[in-house]
């Protein structure tokens, strides 16, 4: 869907959109202006943006463009940057002016005069009217094969993503392709007591605790033959958890305060926000129940490693907006407004997305969303991200020899800022995951990169020191 489709509108409409390259590595895929998202190009060295129509040039028809914009170039490791041709309205790359060029890292936010692309993995699939999986980002594309994967099988399922990126819709689209007759019933294992939890999930009989003047199956007993979605299973007491595995492995439920079994056939699926294995290893968590829920796994990534489907994801929550209001919205978005919503983290994701709308939406007697707009309805958009900086504008060729020397010499090189991930996990993996040479790489100390590396969640390689 388009974002004119949903009601926004852009406001460079352009010429109808080029055929794309052959996928490799990495590619560009545009996403503003309207007329232009979706034309997606491969990135590989000497790779030029530009407006004119010659054969070698990637086309942009866009008046912002320039007839030569911006070129791609390969550093050390393979790692490709984008470097201005002196273009009139300038290149940015995660916000920050390109002077000179720039790492080009997945999910970088990349700006050609006023349209706007995200760097990305190829990915052939797309599913644009997916309420679930909507957009044709790779990593969504993953997550529905994680999906379709473990769809058929009667082993549960564990979905595991930030507060807000969608998880429920991805539980019940488990239950609905798995094909079960039976029942989708929930339970969000944080909002009650260990008491009632056992409860809801076992039954019991009347008189089995205080306040039980009647006998109730259970969720299990009410979900046979369909599926069970557990909430929040991180939150599940660990008195309750024994009982939760027995159930899984035997596939019968006693209620509190019997002594007698009912058979059951669901499929269990659990979500939860948390890092379970973490849990695990802090004895916080089950590992033979931790084993038992994952033998399928779909990790549903937060909005800031699928930015290519951000405004995808705007155009569909205003056209929910309009659908429950009856209205007609239609929102113009500017390049400013766009970049800035590209470039934000979005902790709470579609939560927060959503709730962008409906303050934007609600505007009465504008139809036009710049950064004004973004500034009055919610201004933490404008902030920049948490712990993000400008990326390094430090040359290919600069820092090939930067690193050259800093392999070979053991020269400490000028001390720089705090990269963006991107751009530190772009330079780690160019180096081998090697924490001294990305050290010497920025100028710091091997200790600031571990803190670099741990503040981010990057893995990292144990390394002799």
């Amino acid at each position: 869907m388009s974002l004119e489709n949903a009601g926004f509108q852009t406001t460079h409409p352009s010429a109808p959109s080029g055929a794309s390259s052959a996928a490799q590595a990495h590619e560009l895929v545009l996403v503003y202006p309207a007329g232009l998202a979706g034309q997606r190009f491969e990135l590989r060295p000497d790779l030029t943006f530009g407006r004119s129509p010659d054969a070698t040039v990637a086309t942009l028809l866009h008046e912002t463009v320039s007839r030569r914009h911006a070129v791609v170039q390969r550093g050390l490791g393979g790692v490709l940057f984008l470097r201005d041709l002196g273009s009139r309205n300038g290149t940015r790359v995660n916000g920050a002016r390109v002077t000179a060029p720039v790492a080009l890292a997945p999910n970088a936010v990349v700006r050609l005069g006023d349209v706007l692309g995200i760097v990305d993995e190829p990915s052939a699939r797309g599913f644009d009217a997916d309420p679930v999986f909507r957009g044709s980002s790779a990593a969504m594309a993953r997550a529905r094969e994680q999906l379709e994967r473990s769809a058929s099988d009667p082993a549960p399922v564990l979905i595991l993503g930030e507060t807000g990126a969608g998880k429920e819709r991805v539980a019940y689209e488990v239950h609905r392709v798995s094909g079960r007759t039976g029942p989708y019933v929930t339970l969000n294992c944080a909002e009650l007591t260990a008491e009632l939890v056992e409860s809801q999930l076992f039954g019991h009989e009347r008189g089995a605790f205080t306040g039980a003047q009647t006998a109730k199956s259970g969720l299990f007993v009410a979900a046979d033959r369909g599926t069970l979605f557990l909430d929040e299973i991180g939150e599940l007491p660990l008195d309750l958890q024994p009982k939760l595995l027995r159930v899984l492995e035997t596939g019968e439920v006693r209620p509190l305060g019997s002594v007698r079994t009912h058979r059951v056939d669901v499929r269990v699926v659990g979500a939860t926000h948390r890092a379970l294995s973490d849990m695990v290893e802090h004895g916080q968590f089950r590992r033979d129940l931790h084993a038992r829920l994952a033998y399928w796994e779909v990790r549903l990534p937060p909005l800031r490693e699928r930015r290519r489907d951000l405004l995808a994801w705007l155009a569909f929550l205003l056209g929910v907006w309009n659908g429950e209001r009856g209205t007609h919205a239609r929102l113009e978005l500017l390049p400013d407004a766009a970049e800035a919503i590209l470039l934000h983290a979005w902790p709470d994701n579609l939560r927060g997305l959503s709730r962008l709308v409906h303050r934007v939406a609600g505007v009465a007697g504008s139809s036009e969303v710049g950064l004004d707009t973004l500034a009055r309805a919610m201004p933490e958009v404008l902030a920049p991200p948490h712990g993000a900086l400008p990326s390094s504008s430090s040359p290919p060729e600069q820092a090939a020899s930067d690193v050259e020397a800093a392999r070979e010499s053991g020269g400490a090189l000028t001390s720089r800022a705090r990269p963006a991930r991107d751009e530190l996990l772009a330079v780690y993996e160019a180096l081998g995951r090697s924490v001294r040479a990305t050290a010497k790489h920025f100028g710091k100390d091997r200790r600031q990169i571990y803190r670099w590396l741990d503040s981010y969640g990057i893995p990292r390689d144990s390394e002799p020191e």
